[in-house]
């Protein structure tokens, strides 16, 4: 099946030698590498020696696929590789490129850059016709030894929701370590989908909640790890675009009812005197009473609810207005 992604650039100039693109890897072993790509330039990828990028894994086919930059249109086909050519977490058999696209080749995401505007200087042309590639050192994760992850990089370059479709699509096995500040999440990944999710290793706490808050980490680190075949009590089957939708919608009614929430420092207590009586709550609305009766704060509620942040702020919302709860300030 065809795709196509865009037009001939606005400020292509037919005959121009100065409009120049590049692919930068931006996860892989080749994180951090740039390759340009001048006008009318083809190159071969794959893992033949005899080829123009010549990207040394498993998943990457002999001949995987062919890139091309001719009249300032950025063209992409698959050679019929065994594992799949993906743009923007969609399989493709062959279409065009623009400025800001990923291409996912075995484990390896390229970004569609422009080098003229990336980098301001006048480009040495005939270093771009022989592919030379420019290392540029990314921060990775730190792992124990000198194992390297299968797959890295950041989540401002590419967030968790983008993550996801990838790995969907792809059909992607593996863990994604995710690491924002001081957390760090896990995602467990077969065959795409999505089957349990920790953060800080809080087993106890439901995975969709763990997946949803993931979700919401805009700056930090990833690794695809290999697969853990461990089983959970907790186990989910969801697919990336279920996970997509869900967390969408309860982020956005989340943040619709936030302000009828106390502060997230402030500690809830009994109300006294206490009027409604306890027989008219439910077992859920019991248990989140007590969990908020034994949190310092609204956030170590948060953290403890069995619910999800959604579910949670619902309950707690519920108990202040039935008079059950109040706000210590």
């Amino acid at each position: 099946m065809t795709k196509r992604f865009a037009p001939k650039p606005s400020g292509y100039v037919p005959g121009s030698s100065e409009l120049c693109f590049g692919l930068r890897f931006i996860s892989g072993k080749y994180q951090g590498g740039e390759y340009a790509l001048a006008e009318g330039q083809e190159i071969v990828i794959g893992r033949s020696s005899e080829l123009d990028m010549v990207l040394v894994e498993e998943m990457v086919s002999r001949k995987h696929a062919r890139i091309a930059l001719a009249e300032g249109v950025i063209s992409i086909a698959d050679l019929g590789s065994t594992n799949g050519t993906f743009v923007n977490g969609e399989k493709v058999d062959e279409g065009t490129l623009k400025e800001g696209d990923r291409v996912l080749i075995g484990t390896n995401i390229l970004k569609v850059i422009s080098l003229a505007q990336d980098s301001g200087e006048k480009l040495d042309l005939k270093a771009v016709a022989a592919g030379r590639a420019t290392a540029r050192q990314q921060p990775t994760l730190n792992r124990s030894g000198d194992e390297a992850p299968r797959m890295s990089g950041s989540l401002e370059e590419i967030p968790l929701p983008d993550l996801l479709q990838l790995f969907g699509t792809s059909k992607k096995d593996g863990v994604l370590v995710l690491r924002s500040g001081s957390r760090e999440g896990r995602i467990y990944l077969n065959e795409g989908r999505v089957r349990f999710a920790v953060i800080d290793d809080i087993v106890s706490a439901p995975s969709l909640k763990a997946v949803y808050r993931m979700l919401e980490w805009r700056r930090g680190m990833f690794a695809l790890d290999p697969p853990d075949t461990r089983e959970f009590d907790e186990r989910i089957d969801a697919s990336a675009q279920e996970i997509l939708m869900e967390g969408s919608r309860q982020q956005d009614e989340l943040n619709a009812i936030r302000g009828r929430l106390p502060a997230m420092t402030a500690a809830l207590s009994l109300k006294t005197p206490l009027e409604p009586k306890l027989r008219e709550l439910s077992p859920g609305e019991l248990d989140l009473l007590q969990v908020a009766l034994n949190g310092s704060s609204l956030d170590a509620v948060f953290d403890a609810a069995s619910g999800t942040d959604l579910e949670t702020a619902k309950g707690i919302i519920a108990l202040i207005q039935r008079g059950y709860l109040e706000s210590g300030g």
